[in-house]
């Protein structure tokens, strides 16, 4: 089943090395659109990093996603308000609560920590009054560390169907990456218990 996925892999790796400057743009526009279309983001982070290497692959993610939510959150604060309100009615509270409590931290903590789907905060945060820059920068920042994660395994993970490189630094490596981001919550909370316990 590998093999034949990689098959099919085959040309569109041809058709992206043909096309340097076309197919990593049309890579951002269509990861864009799968968050406006709530497709599975993580899916297009894995694909970056396996079709254009873990630094590109890094940078084409950041770009993909944080042009998707800056659309989500344009599409929600001037176009469908009223849709979005209903379909986020309980969510919608919590996410103006913390946004007028914490601002552009919150939403930085909801991009590290994604308690609620990426996608439907990126609606959400459009009816929040939190200005569009904060919004964008603060989602680009914080998203950072998961998008080259899902790179580097995207990147490490067809180099192992492939064949290519050292299996045993891959899996390591691979498997210090998951640890990572598995931590990563307990770390944060961690940090945030107050220091008189």
């Amino acid at each position: 089943m590998a093999g034949e996925a990689l098959g099919a892999l085959q040309p569109l790796g041809e058709w992206l090395l043909g096309h340097p400057l076309l197919a990593p743009l049309l890579f951002v526009v269509a990861y864009a659109l799968a968050i406006v279309a709530f497709l599975p983001g993580p899916l297009f982070c894995l694909l970056g990093g396996a079709l254009f290497g873990p630094w590109l692959g890094t940078l084409l993610n950041l770009g993909g996603a944080t042009l998707g939510a800056v659309l989500a959150f344009l599409i929600a604060r001037h176009l469908a308000a009223g849709l979005v309100e209903r379909h986020l009615n309980v969510t919608l509270q919590r996410l103006k609560r913390g946004v007028e409590n914490q601002g552009w931290r919150f939403v930085a903590f909801l991009r590290l920590f994604p308690i609620v789907p990426f996608d439907l905060t990126c609606y959400a945060f459009g009816l929040t009054r939190i200005p569009l820059l904060h919004y964008a920068a603060a989602s680009a920042l914080s998203l950072l560390p998961r998008l080259a994660a899902y790179a580097y395994i995207g990147h490490r993970g067809r180099e192992l169907l492939t064949g290519e490189g050292d299996r045993l630094l891959q899996l390591v490596s691979l498997g210090m990456v998951l640890v990572a981001l598995l931590l990563l919550p307990l770390l944060y909370q961690r940090l945030r218990r107050p220091t008189s316990e």
